[in-house]
């Protein structure tokens, strides 16, 4: 069964629905949603919406930063000034529905060989990010000894895999190329940014695990960020937020 993981989506419905359509012409069968469904964008309550959807049939959820930031003021703690006014905006929208949903997500879920967490298994519910392959290594090394960790909350599109006993090793994805993950070795994969790419690329970023084969695939999917930007201004967010979409940085 095919799983599309998508992570960071931060209120960009366009961006979410761009990749679910893209996954499902894809022949994703399972969805994993890796936490930052909300914050910086206009449509935290449409995009919640579709993801409930999702979780209603199976899918599974963790909970982000951003998460944390959307159901309390202390959530924000560490971010910067347009981070925090964009929480608390979302505070604001967000339906009692959606505040339900998310308090009741777990930091991290192991399933059938997965690992999922926003940020590292070496400390889910302090979203630490994994930037090189020490973090990669302590990450790996809390997970259980899971084949496939899969994180988020980098926003930029990443690989590791074990060799032996030493310290993993990264591997850079070329999108839409398929890579083989064996589970005679572990890997951890983050998925890059739906809603908020920071590369340099606008398109949105998810990934595709067909665990049956044991493949991974990264991909791009370009989607209307034009419309995603002007909403962000309309609701009277920061500017900035609206630029990060245009530029993917």
């Amino acid at each position: 069964m095919k799983i599309a993981l998508l992570a960071d989506i931060h209120s960009n419905l366009e961006a979410l629905s761009a990749c679910l359509d893209h996954a499902r012409r894809e022949g994703a069968e399972g969805h994993a949603f890796l936490g930052d469904m909300v914050g910086y964008g206009a449509d935290p309550r449409a995009v919640l919406d579709l993801v409930m959807e999702h979780a209603a049939r199976g899918a599974l959820v963790v909970r982000g930063n951003h998460d944390d930031a959307a159901l309390e003021e202390a959530g924000d703690e560490g971010m910067n000034l347009a981070a925090k006014r964009a929480a608390a905006w979302t505070r604001e929208v967000l339906l009692p529905v959606h505040r339900t949903f998310l308090a009741a997500l777990p930091f991290h879920i192991r399933h059938e060989g997965l690992y999922l967490v926003h940020g590292s298994a070496s400390a889910p519910e302090k979203h630490v990010y994994v930037t090189d392959a020490r973090a990669a290594s302590a990450s790996l090394a809390r997970s259980g000894g899971a084949s496939w960790v899969f994180c988020g909350h980098v926003h930029e599109p990443a690989l590791y895999y074990t060799v032996g006993g030493a310290r993993p090793l990264p591997f850079k994805p070329v999108p839409g190329v398929a890579i083989p993950v064996p589970t005679r070795r572990q890997w951890l994969a983050i998925a890059g940014s739906t809603g908020q790419p920071r590369d340099g690329n606008t398109a949105a970023c998810y990934a595709m695990l067909d665990p049956d084969r044991a493949v991974l695939t990264f991909h791009r999917v370009p989607y209307d960020w034009e419309t995603a930007a002007r909403k962000i201004l309309a609701a009277g967010l920061p500017e900035r937020l609206a630029v990060r979409l245009r530029r993917g940085e």
